[in-house]
């Protein structure tokens, strides 16, 4: 089977070719301008590779409700051109095959738990931590939506102590994205973070946050594994750091046999970038 994968992302949109066993067999990227500037040109390689059926994992909001009226859609993002714009009819209607619809970051969770770190587990959770941050939640076996699906990344955390950064998410101020996506730690320190490999101060700082949002997902849904990626995780001195102050903040309160091996339980993505591609091949499958 030919499958279409399409990771929407609000720079770029990644397509792809796969297969049922998770190869990649030919990607292209296209700057994620317009509807009417970049839809044809996506269209345009799935078509010419006739695709039987198509995965999208797309930058939010976005309306996964099949109920809903609005199912398909792209919904309050800040990407003002894309706003309630309808790219599963888009795609369905011109390439005439069923389309699997998601967020990015559940089908980076998806991608984990049907081709990589987290095969075999009822719940696990992937947070990537870059331009922004978001949290797909596979749990007892299916991706978790709700009312529409998780924006994790939005949760409100404590400050640290030594933190006088007013925060940089439009809608909450502080809240986790808003704390430590890396915009904020650009504008909070005057530098992007690939600049700042050597200040270990600022990677306190970042541990300490996204450990805190560790724990409250640790304690909300009860992840077998979680799973960390995203461009601010590079850094390679960033996830034991994490993984110390999670045990810290933790203090003993939980004890299982996962949280008693922490470097089996926060973990790095393992798919080699490919995590969100794969899951849309999954979210294909699916569909």
């Amino acid at each position: 089977m030919i499958i279409g994968a399409l990771e929407a992302g609000g720079t770029k949109m990644v397509c792809a070719i796969g297969n049922e066993k998770g190869e990649i067999l030919k990607r292209i990227s296209i700057p994620t301008k317009t509807p009417e500037t970049t839809m044809p040109e996506m269209i345009a390689f799935f078509k010419n590779e006739k695709v039987e059926r198509l995965g999208i994992g797309c930058f939010g909001p976005i309306a996964p409700d099949k109920t809903a009226e609005n199912y398909g859609c792209i919904t309050s993002t800040p990407k003002i051109a894309w706003q309630n714009f309808n790219i599963v009819k888009a795609f369905g209607e011109a390439l005439s095959c069923p389309v699997g619809f998601d967020t990015d970051v559940n089908a980076a969770a998806l991608g984990e738990a049907t081709f990589g770190i987290t095969q075999g587990l009822d719940c696990s959770i992937y947070i990537t931590v870059g331009t922004g941050i978001g949290v797909g939640v596979y749990l007892n076996g299916s991706l978790l939506h709700g009312m529409m699906h998780t924006e994790a990344g939005h949760i409100m955390i404590k400050r640290h102590r030594e933190d006088t950064f007013a925060g940089n998410c439009p809608f909450h101020g502080d809240c986790f994205e808003g704390l430590a996506a890396g915009p904020a730690i650009e504008k909070r320190w005057g530098r992007k973070g690939a600049e700042l490999s050597c200040e270990e101060k600022v990677w306190e700082m970042e541990a300490f946050y996204i450990a805190q949002a560790c724990v409250n997902f640790c304690m909300t849904y009860s992840p077998q594994k979680i799973v960390l990626g995203g461009g601010v995780l590079k850094q390679d001195m960033l996830l034991p750091m994490i993984r110390s102050k999670f045990e810290e903040l933790m203090a003993g309160y939980i004890q299982t046999k996962e949280l008693a091996d922490i470097t089996n339980y926060i973990v790095p993505a393992s798919l080699s970038d490919n995590q969100a591609i794969l899951g849309c091949i999954k979210l294909a499958l699916n569909a």
